[in-house]
This record gives C-alpha cells, structure tokens and sequence, in this order.
C-alpha cells in the first residue's frame, strides 16, 4: 500500500513538474508539440492499465488542450465512457461540438453516452442525422441497435435494408439476419437474405457462420451440410473439415464421407476404416502405408501387408508373396500379435511356401488365443498340407463346434481333410 501511495505522489509531484515546464514549441511533421508529450501519454495509458479512467481521461484532456489533437479528445471520451460518466460526456461533446454533427466521431461517442443513459429517443434522432451525413456502416448499425433497443424492429430492419442495398455490405446484412431470426421469427426470411447473398458474392466466413448457427438451431442436416462445404473451401481447417465428416457420417453417406476424406486429406485413419469396411482393399493399402510412414506404428505396417495380398487379383504371385511376408516378419519382430502370426503362417502353408515354419507362427499365435477357431482352422491346415490328415482331422472336429464353423472356407478345409482321412482309409 505504502508503495502505491509513494508512486501516485511521484506520478503526480512529476505531471505538476512538467506542467510548469513544458514550453510549447513549433510542429515540424510529426513532431510532439511539447517536450514531455510522451511522458504524459504513458502516465494516462498507466492509468488506464490500472481501470483509472477518471485519471487517465483527465490527462488526456491536458493533452488535448496544450496540442488541440483530436485524438487525445476522443480518448478521453472514451475513458469517460470506460468510468460510466455518460452524462459527463454529453455535456463536453455539447460544450465543444454543439449541434453540429461535422466531427463523426464525437457525435458517435455522444450517441453512445445517451443510449448508456437510456435517453434513447435522443440518440435516435442524433444518429439518424449522423447516418445521414457520413453514409458510414458503422453508422447504419448503430441506428439500427438504437431501434432495437426501442424494440421497433420492422423499423430496424428497414433501415439495415436501405443501407444493405448501397453496397451489400455483409456487417449489415448480418446484423438484419438476426433481427429478422431472432427478434421478428422471420426465420426463412433471415436465411433467404443470407443464401442470396451468399450465392451472389461468396460465402464469407460472418455469413456462412451465421448460416451454419440459423440452420444448426432449425436442426437442417442438408443446410448445414452445404454451408459447411463452402465454408471451407474458404478456410480449411480441421475442425471444420470435421463438422463435414460427421454430418455424413449422421447422414450415412459413406460414398461422400470417402470422397470428402480423399479430397481434404484431413483423417486418414477414418479413410482407412471406410476402405477396410468397404473392402476397397487396394486403396486401404495406400492409406496404410502413409500412416505408417507418419506414425511408425508397425500395426499399419501389418495391415498394410494382409490387404496387399487380400487385394492382389493373383494370390500366387510370388513377388507379392515375398513383399507381403517382409512385411509381417518385420512386424512380428516388434509387435508379436496373434493375427499377424497367423497370417503369416497360413500364408506360407496354404501357398506352400515354408508349411513347416508356417506351422510355427500359427502356434504361436495359438499360445496367445488358444481358442480362435481361425488360428485352429490354420494349424489343421498345416498338417493337412503335410499330409497329416488324422492329426488335422483331430483339430477340425473341435473347429466343427466352435462358433464361426459355418465360414466358407472353413467349411471347405473341414471337407477336404475328411476327404483326406477317408482317401488314406482307404488305401490301407
């Protein structure tokens, strides 16, 4: 506190100091028009940094009166306005300005003071002199934010409306979409002015996200849908390519939810996904090799190599055989899974390439899930390509009573095994 004390009387033993010597010089460009002008600056802003504004606007009016800059008027009005001191506005605009509406911005300042002092139709009648004058945008909003408040909307529309068609400025037009929206329940109204607009002059991001928020409040998917795309063709981020995802993924339009994805590039896992659950295997290939290559998660290197082979048009082609079990080897290094163990030993038994080996991947994908009738299925296979049909036979008649026995080619092994049991009968 003491310290408080000692720097206000510092600040103010330094602002009478400099009061007594400062001695006003000629301008030259943009010289300061007395020695100490900066000092006195950092001392209002330093106020205004500590919510002083009956301080700060104080010295900016000292500031004024020795150089006669307007903007250090119009800053100390605004201090005015900061502490609340509406009434004390009026009074100085009145007392520098009068009647006359030549300086826009102190008139503007004043309309402000008499709106926060609720002398509404005062600053009506004061702002619709000054639109008139100055054609300014700003201007229009805030006769129209006047009628608002005096709850004459149609009037506030009809005003934005004239305003609107002079330059289709879409501040304007914005401002009308929500009184008619909000205040008039014109709701088509409101969005009709705004899909106009956009389909004239482009969707800008104020009049998509205000499309977006109208038709998310009307709960209308397809309208959200089509703002969103356009909105982000003009900002591409993520988390608007995102909002797109869902909303086909509401829809359930997968082919477009693919589409968007390869287009924007901006969730190649989801891709991925959608290639897998549409068996588009090929192209699930390519997104598996790039998310390896970002993440160096060895998972997508393996599924990587399981939709190559799956996706191969040739399954005996032999340079896809080595590509696909370079791959599950390196996998199977660092990431010892049952489905990669398996898919690699059924690979080499089933195309007969190392059956033996093959034998040994599948028990071990078995030590990790001792019941999958799929890793069963592939170690029965194994011995039924070693011609060891009884022992394969022993292992398919568990299969035979496990859920998922109906599978096609499972159904297939157990035929042809029994087929192999009943041949080497047989023969003996």
């Amino acid at each position: 506190m003491r310290s408080i004390l000692k720097l206000s009387l510092f600040l103010v033993t330094l602002l009478f100091i400099l009061g007594c010597s400062s001695k006003e010089v000629e301008v030259k460009g943009h010289e300061k028009v007395f020695e100490n002008e900066d000092l006195y600056i950092l001392n209002a802003l330093w106020l205004e940094e500590k919510q002083d504004y009956n301080g700060s606007s104080n010295i900016f009016n000292i500031l004024y009166l020795k150089t006669d800059k307007k903007e250090y008027l119009y800053r100390s009005l605004r201090d005015d306005l900061a502490a609340n001191e509406n009434e004390r506005v009026i009074e100085r605009v009145n007392e520098i300005a009068g009647d006359k509406i030549d300086d826009f911005e102190l008139v503007r300042i004043k309309i402000v003071a008499l709106m926060r002092a609720d002398r509404l139709v005062e600053a009506k009648e004061l702002a619709i002199k000054l639109v008139a004058k100055s054609n300014s945008v700003d201007d229009y909003l805030l006769v129209s934010e006047i009628y608002v408040k005096l709850k004459q909307f149609d009037t506030a529309v009809k005003y934005l409306e004239g305003a609107y068609i002079k330059d289709y400025n879409e501040k304007i037009l914005e401002k009308m979409a929500i009184i008619l929206y909000v205040n008039l329940e014109r709701k088509k109204d409101a969005i009709a002015q705004l899909e106009t607009h956009s389909r004239i002059n482009g969707c800008s991001k104020i009049i998509c996200s205000k499309l977006i928020a109208f038709y998310s409040n009307d709960n209308n998917i397809e309208g959200l849908l089509s703002t969103y795309l356009r909105l982000y063709k003009i900002d591409s981020s993520r988390d608007i390519g995102e909002k797109i995802v869902q909303i086909y993924g509401y829809k359930k339009d997968y082919p477009k939810m693919i589409e968007f994805l390869e287009q924007s590039g901006i969730n190649n896992e989801l891709l991925f996904q959608l290639y897998v659950q549409t068996r588009n295997y090929k192209k699930a290939v390519g997104v598996a090799k790039e998310l390896y290559k970002e993440s160096g998660d060895v998972s997508y290197l393996g599924q990587s190599a399981i939709f190559e082979y799956e996706s191969a048009e040739d399954k005996s082609n032999k340079a896809m055989h080595k590509s696909v079990i370079s791959k599950l080897q390196k996998v199977i290094k660092t990431k010892k899974e049952g489905m990669y163990l398996n898919y690699l030993g059924y690979l080499l038994i089933d195309h007969s390439i190392d059956i033996k080996k093959g034998i040994e991947y599948v028990k071990e994908a078995l030590e990790i899930e001792p019941n999958s009738i799929y890793y069963l299925d592939s170690l029965a296979w194994g011995y039924y390509r070693l011609g060891d049909c009884q022992r394969a036979a022993k292992i398919m008649k568990k299969v035979a009573n496990m859920e998922g026995s109906s599978n096609e080619e499972v159904v297939e092994h157990i035929e042809a095994i029994k087929e192999c049991v009943k041949n080497k009968k047989g023969k003996k």
